[in-house]
């Protein structure tokens, strides 16, 4: 299983303001190019959100489903991407003083990437998810800056 970790300038209340809207995930999850819908009681337990991956014209309709939820603590998500397959995403909330560290778990659990070795999953997805918190920082850590400026 691949594992990314970054420390955020948020408390794990502010990051998981930004995980539990699930029409901000286009904002931060690389390759999630739109939301088409969000369930009401995301992000409960069996609760999805609808997203498009990819580039248009070339748009792949799929969901993301909640296996798992601890609020404020984890959240565990079966993304799906057919026909690429399906993914077990973990993200992990530690508080570190007055920051957070997130911590992404990602590996393919069905579909062809479930064939693909190892060796090469697991950089392609630890530069993804490199990417993803980077993304996650930015809008967490805008919207901390924007409500002290307030």
């Amino acid at each position: 299983m691949s594992s990314t970790e970054r420390v955020m300038k948020a408390t794990p209340e502010q990051v998981w303001e930004v995980l539990s809207d699930g029409w901000l995930y286009p904002l931060w999850v690389v390759g999630a190019s739109r939301i088409r819908d969000v369930d009401e009681t995301w992000p409960e337990v069996g609760s999805e959100l609808h997203h498009s991956v990819g580039v248009w014209p070339a748009l792949i309709d799929d969901s993301t489903q909640v296996e798992e939820c601890r609020p404020l603590r984890m959240i565990k998500l079966r993304a799906r991407a057919w026909p690429t397959g399906e993914a077990r995403v973990v993200i992990r909330l530690e508080p570190v003083g007055a920051e957070t560290r997130v911590v992404i778990e990602e590996n393919a659990v069905n579909g062809p990437a479930v064939l693909m070795p190892k060796v090469v999953q697991d950089p392609l997805l630890g530069w993804r998810n490199v990417e993803t918190l980077r993304r996650l920082a930015y809008v967490v850590e805008r919207r901390v800056a924007g409500a002290v400026g307030s």
